[in-house]
């Protein structure tokens, strides 16, 4: 039930992202079923990472810590950024080749028109299959090639070396498990299983595994998942989020209650002036007065905060070096519900479609991310933001059960459950300094229980 966006902000010292989702009309969206705040505290989660597209630095960094010239900070935070990028890279190599043509159409059971042109595709895909894992293997060489010889650094280097032999392993499995059946291309296979074995044997070998690890899966899995976490905090920037409206509030607040007794003290001096003494009347109209200050006390407020908050960011976070605690940067946040209406044209244009959007709900969050890239540690000139969307909030809205459709077969009446699905638009627009806006945009298909499909629409 969730979405991953990432993207990488460049050498430039600002960078802006804007999502936009359309949200059915159906599911009856509103500020008031759920509020800006509660949708960002629920479902956007972000994280921050050095990235660097000099994939050998942190190579060299560990060749220099090997010999004594780097620091211990320095070669961890080098090591683990290498082995960061590695599983990335990986998790987007495996995820491509099983997108791949061929492999869709023979997981489809579709028939290719052109016998050449399927040859050709077969050939392709199987030459990447074989060139991704001879890569995978060379880089994981020349990480091992550099092995240090410090007490400290070699149990860090053991910890890492062990998530990224099985990572690769897992991968290579995944590989095998959905490649299309069949014996014309068995020698690919046996390659990657010749991998696999290895990386367990390579394992096994150098003990980073107990032998309870290595028959429970479970156990294994989860000391994969802290090593893990081990590869990111070094890279992962910290950041300290500040709610920029709280003190707004206040002050808003303060001013509409001081305008609404200002206008309840005139009316208190009016009445005395009109009724003399204190009587039963001059009680009741000093009562009534003071419940219209009850009555409207909440919607001038509201109303005052609607003016003074409109464009206004709401939050603001601030990154900090995960190593040495300097402050890097700042990034601004928006969030709010929008009608079609207000979109500027190019996300109007990119919405493109039959049906009308006028009973579509349209939530907007922006980020202006303003980072230093000199106090950046030596090497390193971008970062890459990973954000996640959890659309469990929307699921919530959907109707519970299925719908029973009918079709008629060879002369037979048949019935069918089918779930029910929503399209959820999602358009992403990206700008960095003196660079044209980006703009994606995706359809996403969901179900009460899951994410059923994504498109992407060119």
């Amino acid at each position: 039930m969730q979405l991953r966006i990432a993207h990488v902000q460049s050498e430039s010292k600002q960078g802006e992202l804007e999502i936009f989702l359309f949200v059915p009309g159906e599911l009856e969206l509103s500020p008031k079923l759920l509020s800006e705040d509660e949708f960002y505290h629920a479902a956007i989660h972000s994280k921050r990472t050095y990235y660097s597209d000099k994939n050998q630095l942190p190579l060299v960094h560990s060749r220099l810590a090997s010999r004594g010239k780097l620091p211990p900070e320095q070669y961890r935070l080098s090591l683990s950024l290498y082995a960061y990028q590695y599983v990335i890279a990986l998790e987007k190599t495996a995820h491509r080749l099983l997108k791949h043509p061929f492999v869709l159409q023979k997981r489809d059971n579709q028939e290719h028109d052109d016998m050449l042109d399927e040859a050709y595709q077969a050939n392709e895909f199987w030459d990447l299959v074989s060139e991704q894992r001879e890569l995978a293997e060379s880089i994981l060489r020349k990480l091992r090639r550099n092995k240090p010889s410090d007490a400290h650094l070699l149990k860090y280097f053991e910890n890492i070396d062990n998530y990224l032999s099985w990572f690769t392993e897992q991968r290579c499995l995944s590989l095998v498990a959905h490649l299309p059946r069949g014996g014309m291309y068995g020698d690919t296979k046996e390659q990657l299983l010749a991998t696999v074995n290895a990386e367990a044997e390579y394992r096994k070998a150098r003990e980073y595994n107990s032998r309870h690890a290595m028959k429970d899966m479970t156990r294994l899995s989860n000391k994969m998942r802290l090593l893990r976490r081990l590869i990111e905090y070094p890279v992962t920037l910290r950041e300290k989020t500040l709610d920029l409206s709280l003190n707004t509030k206040k002050w808003v607040k303060a001013g509409a209650t001081a305008f609404v007794m200002l206008f309840v003290s005139y009316m208190v001096l009016q009445a005395r002036s009109y009724l003399d003494g204190v009587t039963l009347l001059l009680v009741v109209t000093l009562s009534g007065i003071y419940a219209l200050r009850e009555v409207f006390k909440d919607d001038v407020t509201n109303a005052l905060w609607r003016v003074i908050n409109k464009g206004r960011p709401k939050w603001r976070k601030t990154y900090l070096d995960g190593t040495s605690g300097k402050p890097l940067g700042r990034k601004l946040e928006w969030l709010e519900y929008l009608s079609f209406r207000k979109l500027d044209r190019d996300i109007q244009k990119a919405r493109r479609g039959k049906v009308s959007q006028k009973e579509e709900v349209v939530l907007r969050y922006k980020s202006r991310a303003n980072l230093s890239s000199t106090r950046f540690l030596s090497g390193y000139e971008k970062t890459r933001e990973s954000m996640l969307l959890d659309l469990r909030v929307f699921s919530r809205l959907m109707e519970k059960g299925s719908q029973r459709v009918y079709r008629l077969k060879e002369g037979k009446v048949l019935k069918e459950s089918v779930e029910k699905r929503h399209l959820i638009n999602l358009i992403i627009r990206s700008t960095d300094d003196d660079d044209q806006p980006v703009i994606q945009r995706w359809k996403v298909v969901m179900t009460r229980s899951k994410i059923v499909e994504i498109e992407m629409i060119a």
